[in-house]
């Protein structure tokens, strides 16, 4: 019965994951500016050709030029989830970066949601768990997504911020080795990929290959990073998250590990709440100071 239910889902499954139906593929705006903050749909580049990435942009009032901040949601490896995920938002977070005069880009990455199309970040089951491919996989897509908006009039070519929540955070670790010109500072919220192994609070999938990527990120990273982990994650626990760090501070990275309050039932979720933004505050405007003058 079980497999027969599985066999059942796959057309479905290949419905919710295939690409859309489009003889061309174009980039740019895709809807008129909404409210709350300019908000409005874009599509930008993907690793898939065929396949435009769907994303929102947000906007302080204003022709710009704006520094821009990318957020890099988390992911499952659970294929229906993925298929299912809505376009993340994090509106509390986009409300608090416009309001230090950020233009907010939210990327819905490849396998995931609106998008659709292949997954080219998953990591592997948990004994062959591949890590550092996946979050090479995930800084691809980032990249990709803000190199196309540091080409727009109203985007300032450089400062530019990232900031990764889970497995976007493991991707945005692996971004370290980008141009420090171009991004001057990476933020991730709760790092990392295989937490919660099993649906287990504080188990992590093949932990020592996790450290293990988390160290060869660092060997090449020249962007400084800040670590945000809240006190009552269930993905990855504290004194975990905080190996994480030293394990990517071993390989030269330099990262400033910094732990939250606990915030509602499972703090790593906070990023998405009022009230983890507003508990995280102080440590984003540390992290998210501006950087130079306008090129």
């Amino acid at each position: 019965m079980r497999l027969l239910n599985t066999l059942s889902l796959l057309p479905l499954l290949a419905l919710l994951t295939a690409p859309p139906l489009c003889a061309q593929v174009t980039f740019g705006s895709s809807s008129e500016e909404g409210q709350p903050f300019r908000r409005q749909e874009w599509r930008v580049p993907s690793p898939d050709t065929d396949i435009a990435a769907h994303a929102l942009l947000f906007r302080p009032v204003g022709a710009g030029p704006f520094r821009l901040a990318v957020i890099a949601h988390a992911s499952t490896q659970n294929v229906l989830r993925r298929a299912q995920m809505p376009q993340p938002e994090y509106r509390p977070l986009v409300s608090y970066l416009v309001a230090r005069g950020f233009a907010v880009l939210v990327p819905v990455r490849l396998g995931h949601g609106p998008t659709g199309g292949r997954y080219v970040e998953d990591q592997g089951g948990c004994d062959e768990a591949d890590y550092a491919r996946a979050g090479r996989a995930t800084a691809d897509e980032i990249l990709l997504a803000l190199d196309y908006l540091r080409k727009q009039d109203f985007i300032r070519k450089n400062a530019v911020v990232v900031l990764g929540h889970s497995a976007g955070g493991w991707g945005a670790l692996a971004l370290a080795n980008a141009d420090p010109n171009a991004i001057s500072s990476i933020v991730v919220l709760a790092p990392g990929r295989g937490g919660r192994a099993n649906d287990e609070p504080n188990k992590v999938c093949a932990p020592h290959t996790l450290l293990a990527a988390a160290a060869e990120f660092g060997k090449t990273a020249r962007i400084p990073v800040t670590s945000l982990v809240a006190a009552n994650d269930s993905y990855f626990a504290l004194a975990f998250s905080k190996a994480l760090a030293d394990a990517f501070r071993s390989g030269s990275g330099k990262v400033d590990f910094r732990t939250l309050p606990a915030v509602g039932r499972d703090g790593h979720w906070m990023i998405e709440t009022d009230a983890g933004v507003k508990a995280a505050s102080s440590e984003l405007d540390r992290a998210l100071k501006p950087v130079g003058k306008m090129p």
